[in-house]
């Protein structure tokens, strides 16, 4: 479910990554917020160069393996057009420290965070913050990486070995905004997963979109919609939205 976006200018983000499906969920995810807009997708490094010189997001979310040209070969004129967050299952040293050499200013590992902890994260790197998660906290500080700004992202690259530091929260798993759940007692997981549903997401991109199976979705979804009393979607969606939507922060 989308929050109450202060009125500001629109985010505006490309999604790399080689999985349809992925791009689909994170497409559908980041597009329910008002502030924030998939304005291109790419399947691989070359489309991602291609898609930022042409459109010129904001925000480059940039998985690392990829076919053809992946995103570590693709990252240093990728940082050159927008700030780069990494969203990747790579979560080598080795592959965190390269990417940060060679220009991200964020890296994200699939598992580790949640799709409203992604948001947020977006948010952040858009204002000028880095993130990490927790197997990719420490790299830049403990390997000695060192940064090479250029005009588009120096702001940025100067706060990544320490914003980290200064969020202590994000070493464990990002910060969460509040939810209005109590009314309907909705762990955080059933929030999340109802978001998603109201965002018109199918199961599989549920699925897709938090890093579990169509079976859990389909559990989850089971328990949502006894707490919500409904019976369907579109009951479901309609309780949601019309009980919980004041309940979200910035």
């Amino acid at each position: 479910m989308p929050d109450q976006a202060l009125p500001g200018p629109l985010l505006r983000v490309l999604v790399a990554d080689d999985n349809p499906v992925v791009r689909a969920g994170l497409a559908a995810l980041l597009n329910v917020h008002p502030d924030i807009r998939v304005v291109a997708q790419a399947a691989d490094g070359a489309e991602a160069v291609a898609a930022a010189t042409c459109h010129r997001p904001d925000v480059i979310l940039l998985d690392v393996r990829m076919p053809g040209t992946d995103g570590l070969t693709a990252l240093p004129r990728l940082a050159r057009l927008a700030p780069v967050m990494m969203l990747t299952y790579s979560r080598e040293p080795e592959v965190v420290a390269e990417a940060l050499r060679r220009g991200a200013v964020g890296y994200l590992v699939h598992g580790e965070f949640t799709a409203d902890e992604l948001i947020t994260a977006v948010r952040d790197l858009g204002d000028g913050t880095a993130t990490f998660t927790s197997s990719s906290v420490g790299v830049s500080d403990s390997l000695g990486v060192s940064y090479e700004p250029n005009q588009n992202s120096s702001q940025l690259q100067s706060v990544v070995a320490q914003s980290w530091k200064a969020r202590p929260g994000y070493a464990t798993g990002l910060h969460r905004r509040g939810h209005n759940r109590l009314d309907h007692d909705l762990s955080s997981r059933e929030v999340e997963v109802m978001d998603l549903i109201a965002a018109g997401m199918s199961n599989q991109q549920i699925a897709a979109t938090c890093f579990i199976s169509e079976k859990t979705v389909k559990n989850h979804i089971n328990r949502i919609f006894a707490k919500l009393h409904s019976s369907s979607r579109s009951e479901a969606i309609a309780c949601w939205l019309g009980t919980a939507h004041g309940g979200w922060n910035r």
